[in-house]
């Protein structure tokens, strides 16, 4: 199940900013995605060990850890599905920080697919858009990877390429329907450099606008997929 969202609330002389966290934490043989396995998180060095290479008194740890690249809240970036498309390490980073926010709420749906009328009238250019589905609320059970979780339809990623998101976001299992293996929003957002976060969790925090988003991954040359500490920014006068 999903811990709560961590806040830490900042004072400055007339603004008030407030830090979401958007993560799942990422522990030791836990389940993202249906079939792919947990990461494994052992000790490198333990600080028993270290006690013999330092001073009396001084220890440390190095950990280590082995993981398939899509664990916990991660980002896709081109080259997850295209072979010529830009790489973690090449997506440029005014795409994955510091990026203004909009909210796209469709909690209360009452089916999975996420249309084009989720969309209407939002600012979308430019902008992070999250999806907030609730889908969350099942991470950590076997319903997470069930079949009925939210996605994009067709139509709704066609509208998002022509409007020009810098990143799409969602807190559901998959951006696209699973049963769907053609793979539509990946193929669409990701051909036309668009990058996809997926698992989000606690966008029931955050503003309809307002915040600023941040979801970078390490810059790793050829891979299109890692885990981010994703989270948001919101500030009000």
């Amino acid at each position: 199940m999903s811990s709560p969202t961590p806040q830490l609330d900042l004072t400055e002389p007339g603004v008030t900013s407030r830090l979401v966290d958007l993560s799942h934490v990422v522990r030791h043989g836990m389940t993202t995605y249906p079939g792919l396995p947990g990461p494994h998180i052992e000790d490198h060095m333990s600080r028993e060990q270290s006690r013999d290479r330092y001073a009396p008194g001084t220890e440390f740890q190095i950990g280590r850890v082995t993981l398939v690249a899509n664990t916990g809240t991660y980002l896709d970036a081109p080259f997850h599905r295209f072979a010529d498309g830009a790489d973690l390490a090449e997506v440029p980073l005014d795409r994955l920080v510091d990026l203004p926010g909009v909210l796209i709420d469709v909690s209360g749906s009452p089916t999975p697919g996420v249309g084009i009328d989720a969309f209407d009238g939002r600012p979308l250019g430019g902008r992070a858009v999250l999806i907030r589905t609730g889908w969350d609320r099942h991470w950590g059970t076997a319903g997470y990877g069930a079949p009925g979780h939210p996605f994009l339809t067709a139509e709704a990623v066609s509208l998002l390429v022509s409007q020009g998101p810098a990143v799409v976001g969602i807190d559901s299992v998959n951006i696209d329907d699973m049963a769907d293996l053609s793979r539509p929003a990946h193929t669409e957002l990701l051909a036309a450099g668009i990058p996809i976060v997926e698992h989000l969790r606690g966008l029931d925090r955050l503003p309809t606008e307002g915040f600023r988003f941040h979801a970078a991954p390490i810059a790793v040359a050829g891979m299109g997929t890692f885990s981010v500490r994703a989270y948001a920014l919101i500030e009000s006068p």
